[in-house]
């Protein structure tokens, strides 16, 4: 590990003005220690290194800048570096000024490094702060999740996760939930996006999230919504059903085609049965879950 006169020197190189060979030589350096656990947290306490870090972001060499945000995202995944990144280093606003840039080369490494920093509730709530405060806004926030190809040098499906964990906050849910914005209606297609499972798996974490705010269910149950197939679908294989067992089932999940494909994902599937569970235990009038053959779908 470094020792604080190693560190000052060091310090001298990760700046824009130093020769380039040099500025390359300190960054890849920096990216190989933050490999280990006690220098990365050393790294990650120290507001000069991530505020010279965040600087060279801007550098014109695109190896010194990726080097950098990958030392980014290993140091934004040990908690212990959280709050020197968001209030010492100030790294919110950047990175989000980056992130919605349509033709930013490392728009991906800024939603890791956005979504590591909202993983716990704390630091969670000054990222949804910095969205709205920066002039980004949630809004933005999902239009630019679910506009394909927004970016064609990156895929952003790392916007997913982060969705699901700012709506750790009663706030975030609210917005997803609001009835005139029909915001969960867009995000429900994706529970099967079947190019990333990151981003379906954010979709269906941010549905299990919502599904936590009991008042919601009826209408989540209702026709403005109607969840249950976009929960049921995914879980649903190539079984063959008997037509009284398919008449059943929602329109949406009858005689589905023979290369049908369960969800691969176990951590995916197990989200979509547990946000499902949340859903079925509220007695509604309705009582459309208790209608339904979920058990033929999900055995």
């Amino acid at each position: 590990m470094l020792d604080e006169k190693e560190t000052k020197d060091l310090l001298n190189f990760l700046k824009l003005d130093t020769r380039p060979d040099l500025k390359g030589q300190a960054t890849e350096y920096i990216l190989g220690l933050t490999g280990n656990k006690d220098s990365c947290r050393y790294l990650g306490s120290k507001p000069a290194f991530l505020k010279a870090l965040l600087t060279l972001t801007r550098d014109p060499s695109v190896a010194i800048v990726k080097d950098c945000y990958h030392t980014l995202i290993n140091l934004s995944a040990d908690t212990t570096a959280h709050e020197a990144l968001i209030k010492e280093a100030n790294a919110l606003p950047p990175l989000l000024h980056n992130l919605l840039d349509p033709g930013y080369l490392f728009a991906d490494q800024i939603c890791t490094i956005l979504t590591n920093l909202s993983r716990n509730k704390e630091t969670c709530r000054e990222v949804f702060r910095a969205i709205q405060d920066e002039g980004v806004g949630l809004a933005r926030i999902v239009e630019v999740f679910c506009t394909e190809g927004y970016n064609e040098k990156a895929s952003l499906h790392y916007l997913g996760p982060l969705l699901s964990n700012l709506t750790q906050l009663p706030e975030a849910r609210h917005f997803i939930l609001d009835k005139d914005r029909c915001v969960l209606q867009r995000l429900l297609p994706f529970t099967q996006y079947e190019s990333s499972a990151v981003k379906r798996g954010g979709v269906v974490g941010t549905l299990r999230n919502c599904c936590f705010d009991y008042s919601c269910h009826e209408w989540l149950l209702s026709d403005a919504v109607d969840i249950l197939p976009f929960l049921l679908l995914p879980l649903a294989g190539p079984e063959e059903l008997s037509e009284e067992e398919n008449e059943g089932l929602p329109v949406d999940l009858q005689y589905l085609p023979e290369d049908k494909r369960r969800e691969k994902d176990p951590d995916i599937r197990n989200m979509l049965i547990e946000t499902m569970l949340l859903v079925r235990h509220l007695h509604v009038k309705n009582q459309k879950i208790h209608r339904t053959q979920t058990s033929e779908t999900c055995s």
